[in-house]
């Protein structure tokens, strides 16, 4: 006999269910377990399945709260054991979720696949790395669908691969520290050059030869061995290199002089840069003083004028000159100044207030 789920009308059903759905032997098997709970039991987090189950319950159809029958299971798992039948649909089964849940978990996955690519990645003339939003767009470009069954590393190696056909990006390299004995070396150099390392430094201490170089991480199992069979050893030094700091107004000093030569040659391109910088500096006093005046000064709708500070602003309420000039905004009249206000009758004569109102 099934078993329904009575929920109040005026309430969504199953708003904190998450369904798990496995099919066997042409039967469908579903089980209800608390939301984002599943992921955290099948990754290891979860510990506990009481806090994954909402019930050790096997249904054919959660939201209708109908139960499997004891001949279904026994047909399918070859028990009727509910918790034993709920721990292999629980990792064996298929998630089921909404569509918005569903679109925001493969946008997080987009965007975890285009950080590895980002940090993994240089361009090819600049020798620096790509930002986020452009590596995100590039994948846009190549029309790239994000598979929530695999892993983001795994996805990350294969938009890499998309990517150095269609656009100016390359793996940025590895450098190692490759330590051998010095008979053993020649071998290993020679390979090194068949892979296009590049040797940053080569130091001789006795019968060791010490190799810093940079090299592609498609090779690094390769060289790896190689080492091995050498008998040396092998230290990552950075498994990234790219190039760091800003660019400086000094690298384009060939530019300008190049441009500046047909009007002023006598003015080098290290003398225009100091007079550039001057000029930034004698500038940025006054620009900044600018900016804190129009930062400090507040405006009064009412009164149509700037009254200083933000206690001035304050103590400017209080004020007669904006009282009277609230009293003649009612009266839809325009505003007056601070010595026209003053020298207004209304202002001197208390009395004169009283006409505004009716008792």
């Amino acid at each position: 006999m099934s078993k329904t789920l009575v929920q109040p009308i005026g309430q969504k059903r199953l708003t904190n269910v998450a369904v798990v759905r496995l099919k066997k032997h042409g039967m469908r098997f579903e089980i209800a377990c608390y939301k984002n709970k599943v992921l955290s039991w099948r990754s290891g987090v979860e510990k506990d399945l009481d806090e994954v189950l909402q019930s050790q319950t096997v249904y054919s159809n959660v939201s209708k709260g109908v139960l499997a029958k004891s001949k279904e299971l026994i047909m399918a798992f070859g028990s009727d054991d509910h918790s034993k039948i709920c721990l292999e649909i629980l990792e064996k089964g298929e998630l089921q979720v909404a569509g918005k849940e569903r679109e925001s978990q493969l946008s997080s996955q987009f965007r975890d696949i285009a950080t590895i690519v980002m940090q993994k990645t240089i361009n090819q003339e600049t020798q620096r790395p790509y930002t986020i939003s452009m590596i995100e767009r590039l994948m846009h470009e190549i029309h790239y669908a994000v598979d929530p069954h695999n892993s983001s590393k795994k996805q990350a190696l294969e938009v890499i691969r998309e990517l150095q056909k269609h656009f100016p990006i390359k793996r940025s390299p590895m450098r190692l520290q490759l330590t051998v004995p010095e008979k053993n070396a020649p071998p290993l150099i020679e390979k090194l050059s068949t892979w296009n390392a590049h040797i940053v430094s080569r130091e001789d201490s006795g019968n060791q030869l010490t190799l810093v170089c940079e090299m592609d991480p498609g090779f690094f199992r390769d060289c790896d061995s190689l080492v091995r069979n050498c008998q040396g050893r092998l230290e990552i030094l950075a498994v990234s290199v790219h190039f760091e700091g800003d660019a400086h107004v000094d690298n384009y000093d060939d530019q300008d002089k190049a441009t500046l030569s047909s009007t002023k040659e006598s003015d080098s391109p290290s003398s225009l840069t100091e007079r550039l910088q001057q000029h930034a500096i004698s500038e940025r006093p006054a620009s900044r003083e600018k900016s804190e005046d129009q930062v400090k000064q507040q405006r009064c709708g009412t009164c149509n004028a700037f009254v200083g500070d933000s206690k001035q602003y304050r103590d400017h309420f209080k004020s007669e000159w904006h009282k009277h000039n609230l009293r003649r905004k009612t009266r839809q009249l325009p505003p007056l100044t601070k010595e026209e206000c003053e020298t207004d009758v209304e202002v001197g004569d208390p009395n004169s207030d009283l006409k505004d109102y009716s008792f």
